[in-house]
């Protein structure tokens, strides 16, 4: 799974410990999130998508083998 959480990030100007506290994870799943160490869940997902106030597909994209 892609995903433009790096891209996001920047467009607010928030750093991955900024994003992390908002959603109650740590700096380093924000951090295996956006080098696609760990999928996250449908729940994380759909928080990461209201901090962005996008759709959870603008901000993850499935691949042709997952």
């Amino acid at each position: 799974m892609k995903n433009r959480l790096k891209i996001e990030r920047a467009i607010l100007d928030i750093t991955q410990e900024e994003l992390a506290q908002k959603i109650g994870v740590s700096r380093q799943t924000i951090n295996s999130i956006e080098t696609n160490r760990y999928v996250p869940s449908t729940i994380l997902a759909l928080k990461i998508s209201r901090v962005f106030k996008k759709p959870v597909n603008e901000i993850f994209q499935l691949e042709n083998d997952d």
